[in-house]
Parts: C-alpha cells; structure tokens; sequence
C-alpha cells in the first residue's frame, strides 16, 4: 500500500510545486523566460541521453550564468510574484451565489452610470482569491453594505475619500480612500491617468477586478491580471466580471 500512495504523493507534490511556480510568474514577462528556460532543460537531457559533451557543458555554463541575470533582470517580477503568493487565501473569499453577485454588481453598475452622469471619477477594486488586506490598511475603514448611494458618495469630489481606491471584500464595502500602487510602464497611453495606472497596478500583485471610472474620458474600464479591458458599457463591464469570477477564459 506504502508502495503504490508514494508515487501518488510525490506526483502530487510535483504537480503542487509547478502550478504555483506558474501562478509566481503569471501576468508578467517572465513567463516567457520560464518557457523558455524548459525548453533547454529538455534540450540539457536530450543533449546527456545522446552523448554530446561539449553541448552538455556549454548549456551546465549557460545555466549557472543566467541564474545570476534573471535574477537581476526580473526583480520587479520575482517581487510581485512573491507579493501574490504572500497574500494569497486558503479559501477563497469571492461571493458564493449568484444572487450574492447580482446585488453586488447592480449597485456597482448603478454607481457607474450616476457616477459618468456626474462627470467624476471612481477607483473600485473587487477581492477575489488574494486578500487585498494589507491595501485596506492604507485607507479608512469603512465595513458597509455595497450600495450604490455610498459608492457615490464617497467618490464626491468634497469627500475626503474621493481619492483613493474602495475596496469590496467578501461582499461589502470594506475600506475607501486605499492606496493602491501604481504602475510604471511608460509605454502605457497617456490618455490613462493615475486611477488607470494605479488598477493596473494592484492588478499585477493581486488577482483583484478593478473597476476605473474616467471623469476625462467619461467611460468605464475593467483591469484584471494587468491586462485593461476599456470602453465598456454597463453589460460588457458585468459580463466580464462574471466570466472572471466563474474562470471563464478572457478575451484579450
């Protein structure tokens, strides 16, 4: 019996070990590293099964160097990857039933719309299987029902909230005025301002979905997993929230 759950184990262990080296790099350029890097590990045996030395040592030599250059090239990503995995829940704390996210985004959508009527701008962030924990923190805790009276409220230019991020956790409003970190990708268009800059942001270190309202642009954009989807309208915007939280594929 020992015999046949050992292999078992270790086959689990193995596939346990891998998924989360993925999720450590998902979302970031060094995935394509990561590709990469198996590839000429299968090439490194292959070239040790069929005898070829010279191969066989010039890829040992090539290993050893390239630990030390992604390593310092892909900081920033080992940083948010570590970020991710650090944060990250047992269980996830996403709503349970489809009635549960119907009310929940009827209020953000109802917000979104009066908010684009009133010209101003919103920053909502909505936890899914990584705790946004450490971000609420930052802001003033707030712990109500998602309604969408509050969420303009607080976004009302006088309101000293307006500025930061809102935060909505296991159904309810949790924090406003949260600070949220900001990307720095330059090639990122300049017609996106900070709040677009700063849900790219947390989307990188978390699995969060982030709702931008543009007060310039006046339209709604939703970011998850660093990748903007823009330009939505109210059903699109709550599509996609769906598909994301029953893990449908996106579409880029």
């Amino acid at each position: 019996m020992l015999n046949i759950s050992r292999p078992i184990l270790e086959i689990f262990i193995l596939w346990f070990v891998i998924y989360h080296i993925l999720l450590f790099f998902a979302g970031t350029r060094a995935i394509q590293v990561l590709r990469g890097i198996i590839i000429l590990v299968i090439a490194f045996f292959l070239f040790q099964k069929l005898g070829l030395r010279e191969l066989d040592w010039l890829l040992t030599k090539l290993f050893g160097i390239s630990i030390i250059a992604i390593l310092i090239i892909f900081h920033p990503e080992i940083r948010q990857g570590l970020a991710r995995l650090g944060r990250r829940q047992l269980f996830s704390s996403s709503l349970k039933t489809e009635e549960e996210l119907s009310k929940l985004l009827k209020e953000i959508l109802d917000a979104a719309e009066g908010l684009i009527r009133e010209k101003i701008g919103a920053l909502i962030a909505i936890e899914k299987d990584d705790s946004l924990s450490p971000y609420i923190e930052s802001g003033v805790l707030v712990d109500a029902r998602v309604s969408s009276d509050l969420i303009q409220a607080i976004f009302t230019p006088k309101n000293p909230l307006h500025d930061g991020g809102l935060i909505i956790q296991q159904g309810r409003i949790m924090a406003a005025g949260c600070l949220f970190p900001l990307n720095q990708n330059q090639d990122l268009e300049r017609i996106f301002g900070t709040r677009h800059r700063a849900g790219i942001g947390l989307s990188e270190e978390t699995d969060a979905m982030v709702v931008v309202v543009s007060e310039e642009r006046q339209d709604i954009s939703l970011v998850y997993r660093s990748k903007l989807y823009k330009d939505l309208s109210p059903q699109d915007l709550s599509l996609k929230i769906r598909q994301i939280m029953k893990g449908e594929k996106q579409d880029v």
